[in-house]
Parts: C-alpha cells; sequence; structure tokens
C-alpha cells in the first residue's frame, strides 16, 4: 500500500475543517487503509484525512502503535458527545513533526462516530485515547494542537518553525 505525504504546518489545508463522508465505498476503504500504514510509517498513533490532504471528516487510530490490533479505530465524521475532567500532557502532531508541548485536554470524552460500512457507534475514552480522539476530532474541525496552547507557547513554536524553515530543515 503506498504511504500517503502527510502535510505539514503552515499549510493552510491544515486550517480547513473537513467535509463529511457521504460515501462508504471501496474508495474509502483504501483511503483508511493508506491512512493506518502512513500513521504506522510516521510513527505516530492518530492521523486525520486533512493531514494527508484529504479534506474530509475521518480519522484513524491505533494508540497502541500497531501493537494490538483490537486499538485500531477509524472514526468517519466524528462528533464529541460529552467530555469531563483535565489531563495535561505532552502531545505531538504529524504535522509538526518533532515538536511536543503539554497541552491540556479533557481526561474523558464520548465520540460518536461512523465506521468503515457507515454504522454509528461511540467511543468512550480516557487518558490516551480521549487526547487522541480530541486531537484527531480537531483537525477534521480545521483546528491544530498549536490553537490550544497559550499565546506565548504558540509564538515559541512558531519562532522555532520559522527557524527550522529558513534552515531548510522543516518539510514542506
Amino acid at each position: 500500500m503506498p504511504l500517503l505525504k502527510i502535510v505539514t504546518w503552515p499549510n493552510p489545508i491544515l486550517d480547513t475543517p473537513g467535509d463529511p463522508v457521504t460515501k462508504f465505498d471501496d474508495e474509502l476503504k483504501t483511503l483508511v487503509n493508506n491512512m493506518f500504514e502512513t500513521m504506522y510509517s510516521a510513527p505516530g498513533v492518530g492521523l486525520a484525512a486533512v493531514q494527508v490532504g484529504v479534506l474530509k471528516r475521518l480519522f484513524v487510530m491505533d494508540c497502541s502503535g500497531g501493537k494490538d490490533p483490537a486499538q485500531r479505530v477509524v472514526m468517519i465524521n466524528p462528533e464529541v458527545v460529552s467530555m469531563e475532567g483535565q489531563q495535561g500532557g505532552e502531545e505531538g502532531c504529524l504535522s509538526f513533526p518533532g515538536i511536543f508541548y503539554n497541552v491540556e485536554r479533557n481526561l474523558r470524552a464520548i465520540v460518536r462516530a461512523h465506521d468503515i460500512n457507515g454504522n454509528e457507534f461511540e467511543l468512550d475514552g480516557t487518558e490516551l485515547t480521549a487526547r487522541c480522539m480530541l486531537h484527531e476530532t480537531d483537525h477534521c474541525d480545521g483546528i491544530v494542537f498549536l490553537d490550544k496552547m497559550t499565546p506565548l507557547k504558540r509564538e515559541l513554536v512558531k519562532r522555532k518553525i520559522r527557524k527550522l524553515t529558513r534552515a531548510g530543515e522543516w518539510p514542506s
């Protein structure tokens, strides 16, 4: 399966909300399989379609990093139903390679979505699962983890990326 190119910030597609998925067909299954392969090879635990240049509301995640097949989840047209609690923790993003910052997220989240066949389901997750679902749902809404940081931290990250870009060390 071909690996997809991961879009890096500041590409404007990352700030663009994805369109709802309406066709659950072989083309979608191929995209999802390619997204899993791309995510594992990166390596990461979540990847949204907008991160590979596809403006659709869907993401794949596997908080085990490929070690537990039961953790492989695809969430199509995700919608956060409820959130509770708070957790701080270091967060990274495949569209911000090598950038890790502490981001406050909810400790628990329930997300409603459709599976690859169009069946609706809900996933109730805590800790890393909640963080991943919320991070990837944000991508579907055109929000990047930079937007969740304090203005000072956001400016520090932007400055670091500008410096890496000038040095030719930031992927375009």
